[in-house]
């Protein structure tokens, strides 16, 4: 549905938030019949928490039990294998190993063993011996470890994308530059004020705004819970340094963080990381030279031979962290508003089983959905490196991007799709381009001219046209 065709409808669910969380959660009410619009602050989609993440699909074997964070994720784990081929998404189940590196540490291992099986996971305790076996290049100072073979490497991109994009297919309206400055609730219709004075009307709202939860709450209630952002700052190995780790290597966790991660990535690369550091600002994910060089020290303690090979990338996201361990979800019949807060970084794994637990919430308090009989699957184009890719079709047209190996015609689908993409990180998230080694050295120039006039913000290139050259 177009910005448009929705001005003067008035919705049964209006969503907050355009995030993974947001987008998983707006397909979920299409999906079910309801008449709903998702609304987004910036010029385009998965540009705030959920743009920075780790890319793995948890089974929820180290959630606290009989917490609601513990049932999403593990919903949602099962929910997005269930639907994943349909949308044309990656799952690599490369497993993981939970890596004791201390005798202190190993003391602990046979309880996280025990935490797994009450979350429904498969996890057994492992022998130094295996561990070596399996990652060879492991420093060999482990002690012992814990396997958990359901866990997975995914795209964390595509994902959101296609839970929208299927939202669109299937009747929802999403709107961008749709900051939701204030609302009113007359009648059982809420009146949201967007920006450029537009205003949406509906009879529910459902608040997913992430790192702005707690602002956007105030609108229908003083907020009980407060988000101040948990900054996670990552090291992206080239390619050449994938092979150094099959499973996903983790950390004993603590009280406070997962803890540093050492994974491929569904792109071909090797991730390290990320840190833990709770801040007020909301919006901006800076890096710092001393937390990616204790990133890329303490990826080389756990695989010594990722000193010989270098760093392609470094970014950082923000997790939505609040005073609170567990998810913040409740439906509030008298407002008719359902807060959704507190995602942290589960969010990529849950959002599938947030979403169906929303729309339970919903329909206990709001009354029952309709339920389509038929529904439009909308699979999403493959980035993975597992998987086929563009540039290896017959016929293909000109690769633009020579790291990434994305081709022309990939670019210009991804601003000719039904949700067509409006900035320069859009892009590189939709298609890879500009992420590789070089990071767009050698490509800005070729994307530039393919994107002028289609795009918010270009690099200097864009004023080079090609007569030029």
């Amino acid at each position: 549905m177009t910005e448009r065709s929705s001005h003067s409808q008035i919705f049964d669910v209006a969503v907050i938030g355009a995030g993974v969380v947001g987008c998983a959660v707006f397909r979920e009410f299409v999906l079910a019949g309801a008449r709903t619009i998702i609304l987004e602050r910036d010029a385009d989609f998965l540009n705030g928490a959920s743009k920075g993440n780790s890319g793995l699909l948890h089974t929820g074997f180290d959630a606290q039990p009989g917490t609601l964070e513990a049932k999403c994720v593990s919903d949602g784990y099962r929910a997005y294998c269930e639907i994943h081929e349909r949308l044309n998404l990656p799952l690599r189940k490369t497993g993981a190993i939970v890596i004791a590196w201390t005798d202190d540490e190993a003391g602990n291992l046979l309880a996280i063993v025990e935490r797994a099986r009450a979350n429904g996971a498969e996890a057994r305790p492992v022998s130094a011996a295996e561990i070596r076996s399996e990652v060879p290049a492991l420093n060999d100072s482990a002690k012992a470890g814990v396997r958990v073979p359901g866990e997975s490497v995914i795209d964390p991109w595509s994902a959101p994308l296609a839970y929208l994009l299927q939202g669109i297919a299937n009747g929802g309206a999403a709107w961008r530059e749709a900051e939701v400055a204030e609302g009113r609730l007359c009648e059982a219709i809420w009146s949201l004020k967007t920006g450029a004075g537009r205003t949406v009307k509906a009879s529910v709202v459902i608040n997913c705004a992430g790192n702005y939860g707690d602002l956007v709450e105030a609108i229908a209630r003083p907020s009980p819970f407060r988000i101040r952002p948990r900054k996670g700052q990552f090291v992206v190995f080239d390619k050449s340094a994938a092979a150094l780790a099959g499973p996903i290597l983790l950390p004993v966790p603590n009280e406070r963080t997962k803890g540093v991660v050492v994974s491929q990535t569904a792109f071909g690369n090797l991730i390290v990381g990320p840190t833990a550091e709770d801040q007020d600002e909301r919006r901006l994910a800076t890096v710092e030279d001393s937390a990616l060089a204790a990133l890329v020290a303490e990826g080389r303690r756990i695989l010594p031979a990722l000193a010989r090979h270098g760093v392609t990338a470094v970014y950082a996201g923000l997790r939505p962290a609040t005073q609170f361990k567990d998810y913040q979800i409740e439906a509030l019949q008298k407002e008719r508003w359902i807060s959704v807060g507190g995602i942290r970084s589960t969010g990529l794994t849950g959002c599938l089983g947030i979403a169906r637990h929303v729309r339970e919430l919903y329909e206990e308090r709001f009354g029952e959905l309709p339920r389509p009989r038929s529904v439009k699957w909308t699979p999403v184009p493959n980035l993975a490196e597992d998987r086929p890719r563009a540039y290896q079709q017959n016929n293909r047209s000109e690769i633009v991007c020579h790291c990434e190996l994305v081709t022309a015609a990939e670019i210009e689908a991804a601003f000719e799709d039904p949700l067509p993409v409006a900035t320069l990180g859009g892009l590189r998230r939709r298609t890879r381009c500009m992420m590789g080694r070089c990071q767009g050295f050698y490509c800005t120039r070729r994307i530039a001219e393919i994107a002028a006039g289609r795009i918010r913000e270009l690099p200097q290139a864009a004023a080079v046209s090609r007569k030029d050259a």
